[in-house]
């Protein structure tokens, strides 16, 4: 019995599936190729992928509507690969439901970490404690701790640490933080986020000009490294 992960590689470069398909198969995992969404929406069907690994750019139905129609169905890990001039299209798959990305020209090492990483992630309990590395947050104490010490956080830095430790080593847009920290009505306020996250940087990481946790994407948004 074939006890493989199994990824279903979505691309409409047959050059860029064959490299997945190597580099894949030669680290254990089981794969399926499709050269564009209403084709692998078919193979998804029927075979049931443990992961789904798309371009964004493609004909018949592109990776963005994929996401979409995947996310109506299944809460499969979505690991979109884009181009860098595509950071409009990248933030509305990830605010659609897509769980992280890597851009072309990418190497192995760091796509086989992206899996790893979706492989590993799995949503969290809406528990009102939270132990995550030197973690532990209690919500309805509203009390925060690291390494068993104390962090006196402001309301909103509390929310958005909450929020970082909900969502480990994902990528989180500017948009899907706004509406968690503030809700709908703060929708494109990115100073007042940057302003936050800065804050929030000053009091949990050993060098705030070189995070540890809270991990920038440019133009994207920010990624909460868990340890």
């Amino acid at each position: 019995m074939d006890d493989r992960k199994k990824i279903l590689a979505v691309d409409d470069e047959p050059q860029i599936l064959r490299v997945l398909r190597q580099i894949l198969n030669a680290h254990g995992y089981a794969v399926q190729a499709a050269q564009d969404g209403a084709s692998a929406l078919e193979v998804f069907k029927k075979w049931s992928p443990d992961l789904v690994l798309t371009d964004l750019q493609m004909p018949e139905m592109d990776g963005l509507r994929l996401c979409k129609e995947l996310r109506a169905v299944s809460d499969v890990p979505i690991v979109i690969l884009s181009v860098r001039s595509e950071e409009e299209k990248i933030v509305e798959a990830l605010d659609t439901g897509a769980d992280d990305y890597i851009t072309k020209p990418f190497g192995t090492n760091e796509l086989l970490a992206r899996l790893r990483s979706a492989f590993r992630r799995a949503p969290a309990k809406e528990t009102s404690l939270i132990d995550s590395g030197p973690f532990r947050i209690d919500i309805t104490a509203h009390t925060a701790k690291m390494n068993s010490k104390d962090v006196r956080l402001t309301p909103k830095e509390f929310d958005l640490l909450v929020c970082f430790l909900r969502n480990p080593d994902r990528v989180l847009t500017h948009s899907f933080l706004l509406q968690k920290v503030w809700g709908s009505y703060y929708a494109g306020q990115f100073e007042a986020l940057r302003v936050l996250v800065g804050s929030l940087r000053k009091k949990i990481e050993a060098d705030p000009s070189n995070p540890q946790f809270i991990q920038t994407e440019p133009w994207i948004g920010y990624r909460f490294v868990s340890i």
